[in-house]
């Protein structure tokens, strides 16, 4: 996800509005019995052990979660490859897995604590670190309110147990609403637009790409990103077994990417056009008598097909040719060919989704879906059951799901799924007043680089009283910590995919423990964070696994009134002690896993998943309408009021056309990077992997940009030099540059992205571009000047 959000799993309580979870709860004292056992030694491997031996490993540096076969040797993982007896991935592999020893090994990696004395970070011990949370963090929200404390969460998180597992209860036991994550610098949109339409902003449909007929994707490029928000080992493979059994891919994307250099037909769209395009086709399925609901009719509110018609009216493809750059004709026979096509799925990530028009995007790409009646059936867009989801309730009206249930202090940015834009960050700790974050607790996130405006971020956060970040390396954000509490090496925590699978093409679990023991010196993860969570809610010194016994006996209360509930009637005393584990996160996992979906049809307990170490298939996605929908009339609301408030503002953009004298930018990924985290990986660096600004021909051309040459790029957060890469990838008009470079401040322990620093493209923008129904930051398709460095016009 890179792209996502964290769910909120086994939390210690409903986290409300208010962000008041009850905090702090005195649990019952632990007994020998109910108290987290110390973590077993893995089996596979020892630090005394000279033999190589191997271990199965989920591998945690993308959305795919290939099965890996580590290699072992004295405690070290020296090799990785692909696990062909994975019931997902087949043995398929990506040079992100393959690099999987030296991202375990990484030098830089921080082996223990550090505590800031004097302005200068210096070696602590873990009792020295908490104990100065301790002492810190709650008396500044005795003092000041919950509100003076905001915290962050990055993208890596979902790639853990631990942060699956514990932000929630973290988040509760401070009590705050200012919560900031990487979703609203990726996929909020996609959130806010299908807790607008089913109820619930994690029912998120993904295309069935592996029987499909026909795949429409938008600002996607899989080949290199290995997919997002679709959960898919070897996406290059499935899209090549689409065409292989006659299928067609189409791709809209102002690149012609790897994937675009695939696809049967290429769309060369203007940037931040996305959602135009997918309008006028939506207009083309009702002036031409195209749509056909089939089964959803009987799942949608009466009137909203014939809202929606009214409120695409103006949306022809002539109208919107102009501002997409796209032939009329070429519009409609897109919409021809999708409802045509025996099956078909509409997909839009992050070119379609960190856009001006995001959230509106986002809900005519499932709009499409619903109007071809192509959502929720084989060949589709279906929604994913994963094996912690818990079991469905009986189909009716829901909760619904709402925005702006409060706003940031400084802007009045609504929130979105309990969350505010990260872009307001900033503000939220540099404007003087009553509520201003005073301290901040970072989570595997380095928004210096991966929100905008990182400069006054930087300053922002050197002036808070008092940071902690949770991170492995001291990058461009931790470096800025009074705390930083450095998680152990992948290959020394256990793995599941608690947010991942809520995404994936296939129903399937799979569960790998720590492949080698933790190091000496080294805490588990899941510690880390359970500690913290006592530190900062007045409840230290209390042991860690009071935090899961909490959860667990939080969720059984619930879970065993519910009539639903697979564990309905027990006694919630017996089934903790029957739970299995030899950890609190574990015995959590087991409860999850009781309470989940599966638990009647399929038994599943952690003991069935560790006795599969290459997973269980669950069997290919299924229909799950209406059951899942949880909105107020219990049907899909297939024009939202918030999104009809907001489409008179795509409206205005009809006709719009650039300035002629800026370039519209877009980002890029590339198979080897994700993000900022890999760029300290030496043999994930170099090559094509670089931080370069592509530029088309002509417009080098015209502008006299020279290739290999330094260019200036001006934006209205500021200006960045970049080395230009000349190339009719990019289509006239548009200039690419990567997102998670600029590796060049002080004070880190990054040597090799250091010395290969690249350049910060979000320092370009000002975080005052959003999109308004989700805070989303606009990172692509935004205007800037180029040319060559030393010219008066850059």
């Amino acid at each position: 996800m890179s792209e996502t959000s964290v769910p909120e799993p086994l939390a210690a309580g409903p986290l409300t509005p208010e962000g008041s979870t009850p905090w702090p709860l005195t649990p019952e004292p632990s007994s020998p019995e109910s108290s987290t056992p110390e973590p077993l030694t893995p089996q596979h491997a020892s630090p005394e052990s000279s033999t190589p031996s191997t271990a199965p490993r989920i591998c945690p540096l993308c959305e795919a979660t290939c099965g890996l076969t580590l290699t072992l040797d004295a405690g070290r993982v020296t090799a990785a490859r692909g696990d062909r007896d994975d019931i997902f991935s087949r043995g398929f592999i990506c040079p992100k897995g393959a690099a999987f020893p030296e991202v375990d090994a990484d030098p830089d990696r921080l082996t223990g604590p550090l505590l800031r004395e004097n302005g200068v970070l210096r070696d602590a011990t873990w009792d020295e670190a908490f104990d100065l949370i301790a002492a810190r963090v709650r008396p500044l929200i005795e003092e000041h309110g919950p509100q003076a404390v905001g915290i962050v969460l990055g993208n890596p998180n979902v790639h853990t147990v631990a942060g699956a597992l514990y932000p929630p209860l973290l988040i509760g036991a401070v009590g705050t609403r200012n919560l900031f994550t990487a979703s609203t610098l990726d996929q909020m949109p996609k959130h806010v637009s299908s807790g607008l339409l089913f109820g619930d902003a994690f029912a998120v449909p993904v295309p069935d790409l592996d029987r499909t007929d026909h795949l429409l994707m938008l600002g996607a490029n899989p080949l290199d990103s290995n997919g997002s928000l679709c959960t898919a080992p070897d996406f290059p493979g499935r899209l090549k077994a689409l065409r292989r059994r006659g299928g067609t891919l189409t791709v809209v994307d102002p690149r012609r990417t790897r994937t675009a250099r695939l696809a049967d037909r290429h769309l060369a769209i203007r940037p931040g056009a996305d959602a135009l395009f997918l309008a006028a086709l939506v207009h083309t399925l009702f002036a031409e008598g195209l749509t056909d609901l089939g089964a959803l009719e009987a799942h949608t509110a009466a009137g909203g097909v014939e809202e929606v018609r009214e409120a695409i009216r103006e949306f022809t493809p002539e109208a919107v040719a102009a501002a997409c750059d796209l032939d009329a004709e070429a519009i409609r026979a897109t919409a021809r060919e999708l409802a045509a096509a025996p099956t078909a799925a509409v997909y839009g990530r992050m070119g379609a989704s960190t856009v001006a028009y995001g959230t509106l995007g986002n809900w005519l790409v499932d709009v499409l879906n619903i109007l071809t009646g192509n959502l929720d059936r084989p060949g589709g867009a279906l929604f994913p059951l994963s094996a912690t989801t818990p079991a469905p309730r009986p189909a009716g009206p829901g909760k619904g799901f709402a925005l702006g249930r409060w706003a940031s202090r400084v802007s009045g940015h609504p929130e979105a799924k309990g969350e505010l834009p990260l872009a307001a960050l900033a503000e939220e700790i540099d404007t003087p007043g009553e509520g201003r974050i005073r301290a901040v607790v970072t989570v595997a996130a380095n928004p210096v680089l991966s929100a905008p405006d990182g400069r006054r971020l930087d300053a922002a956060l050197e002036s808070l009283d008092f940071m902690v970040a949770v991170d492995p390396y001291l990058n461009e954000t931790s470096r800025h910590a009074d705390v930083v509490l450095p998680p152990p090496p992948p290959s020394q925590s256990a793995h599941f995919d608690f947010a991942f699978n809520q995404f994936a093409v296939r129903n399937q679990v799979r569960y790998t423990p720590a492949a080698v023991p933790l190091a000496p010196g080294r805490m588990d993860e899941c510690e880390i964070h359970a500690r913290l969570i006592l530190a900062v809610s007045g409840m230290h010194g209390a042991p860690p696994s009071a935090v899961d016994d909490l959860a667990i006996d939080t969720t059984l209360a619930k879970a065993v009134a519910q009539e639903h509930s697979p564990l309905y009637g027990a006694d919630p005393k017996a089934v903790a002690a029957g739970l299995t584990g030899a950890t609190g996160p574990e015995r959590r996992l087991d409860l999850m896993l009781r309470l989940g979906a599966y638990a009647r049809s399929h038994g599943l307990t952690l003991d069935a998943l560790r006795a599969a170490p290459h997973g269980i298939d669950l069997g290919p996605l299924a229909p799950r309408l209406p059951g899942l929908l949880k909105t107020r009339s219990g049907r899909i609301e297939l024009l939202p009021a918030p999104i009809a408030a907001d489409l008179p503002r795509l409206r205005a953009a009809l006709g719009s056309v650039p300035d002629p004298g800026t370039l519209q930018l877009v980002g890029r990924r590339h198979l080897r990077s994700n993000n900022s985290w890999l760029h300290n990986i030496p043999a994930l660096t170099g090559g094509s992997n670089r931080c370069t600004l592509q530029v088309h021909p002509a417009d080098a051309a015209r502008l006299g940009l020279t290739a290999g040459e330094a260019a200036r790029i001006k934006g209205e957060g500021g200006e960045i030099e970049a080395e230009v890469e000349v190339t009719d990838s990019v289509r006239p008009g548009v200039v690419s540059l990567p997102h998670g470079w600029g590796h060049d401040r002080p004070g880190t322990r990054l040597g090799v992205a250091a010395g290969r620093p690249g350049v910060n493209v979000n320092q370009l923008l000002d975080g005052s571009r959003l999109d308004p129904l989700s805070g989303t930051a606009v990172l692509n398709g935004f205007p800037v000047h180029v040319g060559p460095v030393g010219s008066p016009g850059a």
